[in-house]
């Protein structure tokens, strides 16, 4: 097994809070993802549906999870329907969970095949008022492809047309937002993974180097510590690339006297992390690199400092752009008489500093939760400024994960180096140029 195994009682954990949060008689009923093709008789790689495996922990196509806390009989209020293995399945991919495998894995006492559950539905449905059911509904969420998820709720709505359908995605959000204590330590590990990842490339990248190289030897590390790989497509940008903030291509040489910026992290048992660096690709800062980079890890560090219960999002990025307007006026990009008259938008700051500063973060990268929701102890976000100057081929952006705490924040990626003079050092160890 590439993970230590998780201990089932953070998905029984979770499925116990869903509970608290339903409405009488009601059922829940939510499905795996599909396997999407590819060409031919190609395939992607399987990504399980997030609410699934925050709910059960089973990592596997043809699951569906049905919770119906009211039912008359025990026995159908938690049931996990897995797919069935065969002779033919174990030659060809390899033997799926037992129902044995599956109950140790989710906590879930009563197990089934997925071929049983058409028969299931029919008798649980009708006992039910209420059918929770789930949808993609991130903010970010571009969907154009029909889901496992969005087929059932059509073909539930055809046979079942005057139950009361209810909105899952809510109330999962709101539960995903504040991380159980027993997926803080599967976060670490995936940051210490990407730790261990950077450290490797700060050893390696030198003028001459392609970014697809770099993106090589972090997946190398990554892999060799049980990592699944890329917790998202990488960034790696050299010079000009790294103002293009969704740059992808990663086919482009590193060239002495430009910086590259490396958005590239590792995943672990489905967790994601999610960092950022910005080094120089001879290993030592120039003047002007230097001096965009410490403002950029000022506003890091100030941003940390008002991420805290109570703020809101909107807030909270109205403060950063104030700080960064302060840090582009030192840098000469922004007349500090024009600053003062360019409005509450900032559009002088967006020139330079066009995203937002932080994002949740948990088994998505951009993970889910209610719009507009006050920041709160326990929810685990990114902090990631930057600045792209685009006439001079530089962009600088950095970017740790930290977990809001009561007293202050702990930042999963404090280990990682990120000062300017570590980074030169770790570069060249032996003082050299």
């Amino acid at each position: 097994m590439r993970y230590e195994p998780i201990d089932p009682q953070l998905f029984s954990g979770n499925r116990d809070r869903l509970r608290g949060l339903l409405q009488p008689n009601s059922i829940v009923i939510v499905k795996a993802n599909d396997i999407y093709p590819t060409n031919a008789d190609g395939t992607m790689a399987f990504k399980q549906n997030s609410d699934l495996f925050y709910l059960t922990g089973v990592d596997q196509e043809d699951t569906v999870l049905v919770m119906m806390p009211d039912a008359m009989d025990p026995k159908d209020r938690e049931i996990i329907f897995v797919k069935e293995t065969s002779e033919h399945i174990a030659v060809w991919e390899g033997e799926k969970l037992t129902k044995e495998g599956a109950q140790g894995v989710s906590g879930i006492a009563r197990v089934e095949w997925s071929n049983t559950f058409a028969s299931a539905l029919h008798r649980l449905v009708p006992q039910a008022e209420h059918l929770y059911l789930t949808t993609n509904e991130h903010l970010r969420a571009a969907v154009v492809v029909e889901t496992a998820n969005d087929r059932f709720i059509r073909e539930c709505q055809q046979r079942y047309p005057l139950h009361r359908y209810q909105r899952l995605a809510p109330l999962m959000h709101r539960l995903r937002m504040i991380k159980n204590p027993l997926e803080i330590p599967i976060l670490q590990h995936a940051c210490d993974i990407t730790e261990a990842g950077f450290r490797r490339v700060l050893g390696f990248i030198k003028p001459g180097v392609g970014e697809w190289e770099i993106e090589a030897e972090l997946l190398h590390e990554f892999t060799r510590r049980r990592s699944r790989g890329f917790a998202y497509g990488p960034i790696i940008g050299s010079g000009k690339n790294a103002c293009v903030l969704h740059y992808v291509e990663n086919d482009q040489i590193c060239n002495d006297g430009e910086m590259v910026l490396m958005d590239v992290a590792a995943e672990y048992a489905g967790w994601a992390s999610d960092l950022t660096r910005t080094v120089p690709v001879n290993g030592r800062f120039s003047p002007r690199q230097r001096q965009v980079y410490d403002a950029v890890l000022r506003v890091l560090r100030a941003a940390n400092g008002i991420l805290r219960p109570g703020i809101r999002p909107l807030e909270y990025q109205m403060q950063v752009l104030e700080m960064m307007e302060r840090e582009l006026v030192g840098l000469g990009l922004i007349d500090a008489a024009e600053a003062k008259q360019q409005g509450p938008d900032k559009p002088l700051v967006k020139k330079y500093f066009m995203h937002g500063t932080s994002h949740h973060l948990g088994l998505d990268v951009h993970d889910v939760c209610p719009p507009h929701e006050p920041f709160a102890e326990g929810m685990v976000f990114t902090i990631e400024p930057g600045i792209y100057i685009r006439e001079e081929g530089l962009g600088v952006r950095l970017e740790n994960d930290v977990i809001i705490g009561k007293h202050g924040n702990f930042d999963l990626m404090g280990n990682i180096p990120i000062e300017a003079d570590e980074i030169e050092a770790l570069m060249h160890p032996s003082g050299i140029v």
